[in-house]
């Protein structure tokens, strides 16, 4: 994980991404909402009219505004250019655990500020319900142990036709005077054995995924007539507090109160990387919609992350440019603008490739690794062929070792930093030559 932004706070419980500025919202748990730029790492402003914990967050994706809720029962809109709350949305009993826009309209008329609609039909407290990225869909999940999708297609006709019957006429039940219903229950889901906290579309494709208060993330699949579990993963050992889809691989990220965040597997349905804090609890998780960035709150602040490193790893050497992309080391002329495959890249390291170091002389590179946990890093030797089918490129043997570094020093010498922080110079047969201790002295930042 790459932490690109960290803030020190009360307890995160909501977070929500600007869709094209480098902005985000975090409502914490002593009832203020913090607006920070987290490219420049500055807070622009805060806003602070809730009475205690606010809970949801989200911005308009067209307008200047956003939407908060708290424990005080109260919805705001604000807009965060005049820099006030526009007003206040009343009708909840009880804490309001999150908020969102509808993408297309929205549940609340702004003129009229009056109940739409409301879902009835979870027995216990529901902790979490988001509109379907496109469809008229809402999903919800309950410490009543299950997820419930919701059609509001009625809802969106009456707001569309001109001749529908008005909300006035009908009060706030959702249903007119003939019967007509404007959200329905479409599916329900049980298969969690205690309360669910989080539930979320997948921003493409038919699936749910869903955390827990056993410990558990289900995938779910519907369609048109049903819903089904597909599958679970196991590994967190407290209650998991969000899960959300990558919105562009096929990757579910979870957070609990166990300390932790993971990453899984959609196809394998397996863990692949989890981080840790040693002493928050985590409550929320955020995905950029466009950008590849998630942010997570917990129980000190919240943090930007990314899942890896965009840039890939290059060198440069006269008017060539060597990158790896795709499991390949790639070839880039300026001059002609030629791009081309050099090598296949051997397989068996899940991490990818984060630096490179090119030795001209000899014709060969080094490729570095950097595993989550350090000591496991390696780098390979490579030598480059000299002619090489660019659409069927050779996949020479390379010779991996373990190292946290490595780089070229001389035309047949390379150093290499180990784990145990020495230096170690090798020659082109990867065998160690001479063995430098470091001596410990001052970090420079």
């Amino acid at each position: 994980m790459l932490t690109k932004f960290e803030t020190k706070s009360a307890r995160v419980k909501g977070l929500s991404f600007h869709p094209k500025r480098p902005w985000i919202l975090a409502s914490l748990h002593n009832g203020v909402i913090q607006l920070w730029d987290y490219r420049m790492c500055t807070l622009i402003d805060k806003f602070d009219e809730h009475d205690g914990p606010v809970r949801g967050i989200d911005f308009h994706k067209q307008q200047p505004l956003f939407v908060s809720g708290g424990d005080d029962y109260k919805i705001k809109v604000w807009n965060y250019k005049l820099r006030r709350c526009l007003f206040t949305l009343l009708g909840h009993l009880d804490y309001i655990r999150t908020t969102f826009f509808h993408h297309y309209f929205l549940f609340f008329s702004f003129q009229r500020t009056c109940i739409a609609v409301v879902l009835t039909g979870h027995n216990h407290y529901v902790m979490c319900a988001q509109f379907h990225p496109s469809e008229d869909l809402v999903v919800s999940a309950s410490l009543d142990q299950t997820v419930r999708v919701w059609d509001i297609s009625g809802l969106r006709k009456k707001n569309l036709s001109p001749g529908a019957v008005e909300t006035e006429v009908r009060g706030i039940t959702g249903v007119d005077l003939f019967g007509a219903s404007d959200a329905v229950v479409k599916h329900v889901l049980e298969g969690h054995d205690r309360g669910v906290n989080w539930a979320a579309f997948h921003p493409s494709m038919p699936l749910i995924v869903s955390g827990a208060d056993d410990r558990q993330v289900k995938i779910w699949r519907m369609n048109e007539s049903k819903a089904w579990e597909l599958d679970t993963c196991r590994g967190h050992y407290n209650n998991v507090s969000c899960a959300v889809f990558h919105p562009r691989q096929e990757l579910i990220l979870s957070n609990s109160e166990d300390k932790s965040i993971r990453v899984w597997d959609m196809s394998k349905r397996t863990g692949v990387q989890t981080f840790r804090r040693d002493h928050d609890r985590f409550w929320v998780l955020g995905a950029h919609p466009n950008l590849n960035l998630f942010a997570a709150g917990h129980d000190s602040g919240m943090l930007v992350f990314k899942l890896e490193r965009e840039r890939p790893a290059y060198a440069v050497y006269g008017n060539m440019l060597y990158y790896v992309k795709d499991r390949f080391l790639r070839q880039l002329d300026f001059n002609s603008s030629k791009d081309t495959a050099v090598m296949q890249l051997r397989s068996g390291s899940k991490f990818p490739v984060f630096s490179m170091s090119y030795n001209p002389a000899e014709n060969a590179v080094l490729l570095c690794t950097r595993a989550t946990n350090l000591e496991n890093s390696t780098y390979d030797l490579y030598s480059i062929p000299r002619e090489s089918d660019s659409q069927n490129p050779d996949a020479p043997e390379g010779k991996r070792s373990s190292g946290l570094t490595a780089v070229w020093v001389a035309r047949n010498r390379f150093a290499v930093l180990d784990r145990m922080h020495s230096l170690l110079i090798k020659n082109l047969k990867n065998e160690i030559v001479k063995k430098v201790i470091c001596q410990a002295g001052p970090v420079v930042a």
